[in-house]
């Protein structure tokens, strides 16, 4: 008989199923994008009805499926409650979710993934860093992660503190990557070049993206 197993991960999607139960996909520490159902979580009552909510990361107790498994028990470590809070901030988290959800896969090694995406929602909620900073770095140390930045294409045309800002990221481990602050225009070319990737790298339009890029100019 098949065992229970735990593993650490983030929710990065959940819709309702039936009248009471709940569909998670959860980004995991182990085994990469998993879904999961949470039998009964529609119900007040139930243990798992916080537990399976947007951002929420901890530990999650699974039966393993033949195409999915079933949640029966979690333990979150953090809620990011001030994500429910903010809208602007809401829509920026939601948009990271967006991004992690299309580009990882199940049994993949997506640690780095979760790493960076754990870390860049917590710098959202520091009031310290420019949203656009958390921004734009998610989205190039992403596309890095992927194997699929064009270094090459951006040694001429670009401030020197930008090019070493880039190669910074790309070297930086995901956990300890939020550790500066750039000026306006460093800033604005980082975000130049991000734009040009994701155009590259990312043949999809993301549901947040729309609402960010008007949120980003003001």
């Amino acid at each position: 008989m098949q065992e229970y197993i735990w593993t650490t991960g983030m929710i990065l999607r959940t819709e309702p199923i039936s009248d009471y139960d709940r569909r998670v996909v959860i980004l995991t520490k182990e085994h990469g994008k998993i879904t999961a159902f949470a039998k009964g979580a529609r119900r007040q009552t139930n243990k798992l009805i916080a537990a399976t909510d947007l951002f929420d990361f901890g530990e999650f107790k699974l039966f393993p499926g033949r195409n999915s498994y079933s949640m029966v028990d979690a333990s979150i470590k953090n809620y990011f409650e001030e994500l429910r809070s903010d809208f602007n901030l809401a829509m920026y988290g939601m948009y990271f979710l967006e991004i992690m959800d299309y580009n990882t896969r199940e049994n993949n090694d997506e640690r780095e993934m979760l790493k960076l995406l754990y870390q860049s929602l917590k710098a959202l909620i520091h009031a310290e860093y420019d949203n656009r900073l958390v921004r734009t770095v998610f989205e190039l140390k992403t596309i890095m992660l992927m194997g699929e930045f064009h270094r090459d294409a951006y040694r001429e045309g670009y401030q020197d503190t930008t090019l070493y800002t880039l190669d910074y990221i790309a070297g930086q481990k995901p956990e300890s990557i939020y550790t500066f602050r750039l000026s306006d225009t460093i800033l604005t070319q980082l975000m130049e070049i991000s734009k040009k990737e994701r155009l590259i790298t990312w043949n999809h339009v993301y549901k947040s993206e729309e609402i960010l890029s008007v949120i980003d100019q003001n």
